[in-house]
């Protein structure tokens, strides 16, 4: 079991970067939230030794993927709708900024995996096959297929 020190650094460290992807996977911030709490009891049971930083946290970034797909597949999160949804508060952002946000969210999640690790969390694409546990063409293709649609997307919005 690791110390309060280690899960506090990691909580410092990673916290933005496990909530950014919680959010892409969930679009729930209190579901985010708890996979948050989850990922941290996660690291804190873990004996295992990382090699270094990045190590670290490719290891947190997977168990958050793997945690959100866990909470998608369970039959409390398929039947149920929250708050957030049912009164859709939107959060103050520019209109181009939602514009770019709502392209990224509207793309299929496999397109939203490359294009968050690749240029919010600027991982190369030999470091995203190995976090996504995919072969590096299927990452380049993804992201080249990912940033087609999403220019295609905010052409079409900006002609019309």
């Amino acid at each position: 079991m690791r110390s309060e020190q280690d899960v506090n650094r990691i909580i410092d460290l990673y916290a933005d970067t496990v909530i950014r992807i919680c959010m892409l996977h969930l679009r729930n911030e209190s579901d985010a939230e708890d996979i948050f709490q989850t990922v941290c009891i996660k690291y804190m049971n873990h004996d295992g030794t990382f090699e270094n930083a990045e190590h670290e946290k490719a290891w947190l970034i997977r168990v958050t993927i793997n945690a959100c797909k866990d909470l998608q597949r369970s039959f409390f999160y398929s039947r149920t709708v929250s708050l957030e949804t049912a009164y859709s508060y939107a959060q103050p952002i520019s209109d181009e900024h939602r514009e770019v946000l709502d392209a990224v969210l509207g793309l299929p999640l496999k397109y939203r995996q490359v294009i968050l690790l690749h240029f919010y969390e600027e991982y190369t694409v030999p470091q995203i096959a190995k976090i996504l546990d995919k072969n590096e063409n299927t990452v380049y293709t993804h992201l080249n297929r990912a940033k087609k649609l999403l220019r295609k997307r905010l052409e079409e919005s900006a002609n019309g």
